[in-house]
């Protein structure tokens, strides 16, 4: 599946520059200076003269805590990839039914909303470490449930939905505590670029690997991967990861978790600064995937080769993980902070080029640029993290990630619906078109909302106040 600084100061209408933003530091990264920020210290407290420390994502890995937590990132991922290959294999195995095995990879997106929604009160109400090893264990005892010969094909697919429900909170909650690990600023952004390149490449790897295991294990001997994964997941966080205290109380006057999860959605998207930077995430999310939705039509419409859908969908991941290295280490935080919106107002136009019905060679080279597309996100972390007060963080992040997956699933059902009617390569165009409209919108509601020009603590204290307030 795929895909989370403000702006220059002689642009009025965007938000101010991350760099100004000084976030007090976590113990681990007091000595660290703003990667990216040039040679000006952060205050009268800063180190002196430390030359030889590391900048960027080296920074991001001098962190041990965020080197846990990377570690145990790829370690399940690979692992959830691994057994979504499996599990759909071993459903059409037991039912040699194609609905029910493409059922198996839908039921991975659509309770994202439902976990996202109901669920997200945990992410703030428990302590972080808690809630990830948690839901780690659960995820485990849900999969080794599937290695029982006896389960039956509706118990698989309950079980899928359970492990997809617990996706959203475990991410959101990881997401939430890299502001405690990495702090507020560039490290953060640069911490969470690391991870979606992880979860692009294990797309690519893990399939491989998937496939691979499966020509010498049986689908639930494959399966079996998933379920040690999540355990050394959970035991990295466990001893890797310190023991921070919850983010918010009970709640207004110890409501339920039902409640404060449903709660903490209405004050998210209640608060138009937030709401559009949200949208801003999802809608081109939403519209970019299209083109790999479609990818099998669209190469045996063009005649292509049978290894030629592997590269179709396996280009804009490439695309993305390029532009993302790229921006994150060639590029300062203020910089990032500029190609923002430019980045999202255009980046779906390469899509257009279906219009034309490209061949595979060209189809690939755009694919990968409409992947680069996606480098704006980086940016956007950090305008994202400067608008929700702490006490919400966990709820919006977990809200978000719920979103994403869902308009992602939701995305990729209107473009095989849409290309029941009209020629793929009309239907990609016609997202790309779609998209742009919308993306130039959102754009120009991210400028409407962003702070005026006030100081970075000013307008922190002012976009708390205006959202607790609700």
């Amino acid at each position: 599946m795929p895909t989370d600084s403000p702006a220059p100061a002689d642009t009025p209408r965007t938000p101010p520059a991350p760099a100004a933003q000084v976030p007090a530091p976590s113990p681990e990264r007091a000595a660290l200076p703003d990667p990216g920020s040039g040679p000006t210290l952060r205050g009268p407290d800063a180190p002196k003269s430390e030359p030889a420390t590391p900048r960027g994502y080296r920074a991001v890995f001098a962190v041990a805590e965020f080197r846990a937590v990377f570690a145990a990132h790829l370690l399940s991922l690979l692992g959830v990839v691994v057994s979504e290959l499996a599990l759909t294999v071993l459903v059409y195995d037991l039912t040699g039914s194609p609905l029910l095995s493409a059922l198996t990879f839908a039921l991975g997106l659509l309770p994202y909303i439902v976990g996202g929604t109901l669920f997200a009160g945990v992410a703030d109400r428990y302590p972080a470490r808690r809630v990830l090893v948690v839901c780690d264990l659960l995820c485990a005892a849900c999969v080794a449930v599937m290695l029982v010969p006896a389960t039956p094909v509706a118990g698989l697919l309950a079980l899928r939905c359970l492990v997809a429900a617990i996706a959203p909170v475990f991410t959101g909650t990881r997401m939430a505590a890299l502001t405690d690990i990495l702090g507020e600023g560039d490290l953060y952004v640069l911490g969470r670029s690391l991870l979606r390149i992880v979860s692009q490449s294990a797309m690519l790897i893990g399939f491989g690997t998937g496939g691979v295991l499966l020509t010498v294990l049986s689908p639930r001997g494959a399966i079996t991967v998933t379920v040690v994964t999540f355990l050394c997941s959970a035991v990295l966080l466990r001893f890797g990861t310190q023991d921070r205290p919850a983010r918010a109380t009970t709640g207004d006057g110890g409501g339920t978790l039902l409640k404060e999860s449903l709660s903490g959605a209405r004050l998210v998207l209640g608060d138009r600064r937030i709401r559009a930077l949200m949208l801003l995430f999802w809608l081109p999310a939403m519209f970019v995937v299209a083109p790999e939705a479609l990818a099998a039509p669209y190469a045996d419409a063009i005649g292509a080769p049978p290894a030629a859908l592997g590269l179709l969908l396996c280009a804009m991941a490439v695309g993305h993980i390029g532009a993302e290295l790229f921006v994150g280490s060639a590029l300062s935080p203020r910089n990032r902070s500029r190609i923002v919106l430019p980045v999202a107002a255009v980046g779906l136009l390469p899509l257009l080029v279906y219009a034309v019905r490209p061949g595979l060679p060209l189809a690939l080279a755009v694919l990968a640029l409409a992947g680069a597309g996606a480098a704006y996100v980086i940016g956007l972390d950090q305008w994202f993290v400067d608008a929700v007060p702490q006490e919400l963080r966990g709820r919006a992040m977990t809200l978000l990630t719920a979103g994403l997956m869902t308009v992602q699933g939701l995305g990729m059902a209107l473009a095989g619906l849409a290309a029941e009617f009209f020629p793929v390569h009309q239907v990609v165009a016609g997202s790309g078109i779609i998209g742009t409209v919308c993306a130039l919108l959102l754009v120009a509601e991210v400028r409407r909302t962003a702070p005026g020009p006030m100081s970075d603590t000013e307008g922190r204290d002012g976009a708390d106040r205006h959202v607790t307030s609700r």
